[in-house]
């Protein structure tokens, strides 16, 4: 545990190996100059589904037995697209990668992850989830409406086999995330 008695939560799809190789080449081909703004690692490329935050043993024990009793669905693929960004492309914040199949997936297993986190005490979320995979954080905020134009949809397609709760550790670098907690999708 972190101080204080918490740790630093969130549930994510992990993107398999294969994919975090391809999103990679495809970028470096797409954008020879870099992708703008702070890039986290490829290996810590997930599809976050809920970030929970500070959370103590027993609300992560709730999030665990909620999500370890609800029905997750059949595993499943998904297609990952284009490239979005927000608030938007002119003003973004966020450089992300969209998922064109197996969205209402992603939008169902998020939905789990709330309802699992409201049953542990958490707030609801305010922002309505959309399905994307973070690629950079811009501070402050710069357009990248050249950048999204630019690279064309991926097409990728990446089974979606579990849901995963994640620890991440913070300091000395890039945050390092570590897998607590796997729930099999049928």
């Amino acid at each position: 545990m972190a101080d204080g008695g918490t740790e630093r939560l969130f549930v994510a799809v992990a993107l398999t190996e294969e994919a975090r190789a391809a999103i990679a080449a495809h970028l470096r081909a797409s954008l020879p100059g870099g992708v703008p703004g702070r890039v986290p690692p490829a290996a810590n490329w997930h599809l976050t589904m809920r970030f929970l935050g500070a959370a103590s043993r027993a609300e992560r024990n709730t999030v665990r037995g909620a999500l370890a009793a609800a029905d997750l669905g059949p595993a499943f693929d998904l297609v990952f697209g284009g490239l979005g960004a927000f608030p938007n492309p002119r003003r973004a914040r966020v450089l992300w990668l969209g998922v064109d199949e197996g969205a209402d997936r992603l939008r169902d297993l998020a939905a789990t992850a709330e309802s699992a986190a409201r049953s542990a005490g958490f707030a609801p979320e305010e922002k309505r989830f959309t399905p994307h995979l973070t690629l950079s954080r811009m501070q402050p905020a710069r357009p990248v409406a050249d950048e999204v134009a630019r690279v064309p949809p991926l097409g990728l397609r990446m089974p979606v086999r579990e849901l995963v709760i994640y620890r991440s550790h913070l300091g000395g670098g890039p945050a390092r995330y570590e897998a607590v907690e796997h729930f099999a999708l049928r």
